[in-house]
């Protein structure tokens, strides 16, 4: 596509990505709360009653990002990625001292490090640039599940859309096995829900994990779905059972299980062809 060394678009698409999760970062912080208002100015409109209490206008570019604490404004060399972490403001706001998560440059160098790896996997192809967009999504979906339980319809459905568009051209599959893939995932988890609640009155996913399989199989067809669905309830289990036993984690507190649909998706993503090969090697 540019002709450029294929190292130098490993080290953009790096520089890139930390770019990218220091967006991700505002992503996962405001979107939740963006719904949150939008739920509760829609209920107020449908029960005639009062707006909640702070209507400040609130979007992914406004208000600028600001210290929770003291409200400081993040100026723009604070916001540099990774550097203003670990050199500039050496993990403290500038403005009143207090400790800043490590969770904001560790998603910062997961983005980085996922994305140099994906133009290295795909090169110079539109599989490295649909890879991109596939991944910072998933990344996004992942942390905002672990906070909130929510798997946005604001991004799920706009993957999946996304994953047919660039199988109009056979990126990753077949237009037929996208197109199968989106309802296929989604129908699977729809009925393991559906058959979990009539039998034991319990609710066991939400909806969003339907919407997020469906748009991994439009990515990735149909055919990458048992592998997806395989690999993302064996570490659901695996991370379950530790946080129960280690962590302490009561066995009625629910966990997200759209972050190991997403991990499974990455996996899929990049060694999916391998590990279905593979397992069909050793069945047959």
């Amino acid at each position: 596509m540019t002709g450029l060394p294929l190292s130098l678009l490993t080290v953009f698409g790096g520089l890139l990505g930390l770019c990218v999760g220091s967006f991700l970062n505002v992503v996962i912080h405001r979107l939740p709360k963006i719904i949150e208002r939008e739920w509760l100015a829609q209920s107020a409109e449908l029960v005639g009653g009062e707006l909640p209490a702070d209507t400040s206008p609130l979007s992914l570019s406004h208000p600028r990002s600001r210290c929770p604490h003291c409200g400081h404004a993040i100026r723009a060399h604070e916001n540099i990625p990774l550097l203003s972490y670990f050199v500039i403001l050496r993990g403290k706001c500038s403005g009143c001292g207090k400790p800043i998560s490590l969770r904001y440059p560790l998603i910062e160098a997961l983005t980085g490090l996922l994305s140099a790896f994906t133009v290295w996997h795909f090169g110079d192809t539109y599989a490295a640039a649909g890879g991109l967009l596939l991944i910072w999504a998933l990344l996004a979906l992942t942390f905002i599940d672990f906070d909130t339980q929510l798997l946005p319809d604001s991004i799920t459905l706009p993957l999946l859309w996304l994953g047919l568009a660039f199988n109009l051209a056979q990126v990753y599959t077949d237009l037929p096995s996208a197109v199968v893939g989106a309802m296929a995932g989604y129908l699977i988890l729809w009925s393991i829900y559906w058959g979990f609640k009539l039998l034991t009155g319990k609710e066991g996913m939400g909806y969003g994990d339907f919407k997020l399989l469906g748009a991994l199989g439009a990515w990735l067809g149909w055919q990458m779905l048992p592998a997806i669905i395989l690999l993302s309830s064996v570490v659901g289990a695996a991370v379950g059972i530790a946080l129960i036993v280690f962590a302490r984690h009561g066995r009625n507190i629910p966990i997200p299980f759209g972050p190991y649909l997403a991990s499974a998706g990455i996996i899929a993503l990049f060694w999916g062809q391998t590990l279905t090969s593979t397992y069909l090697g050793l069945a047959y």
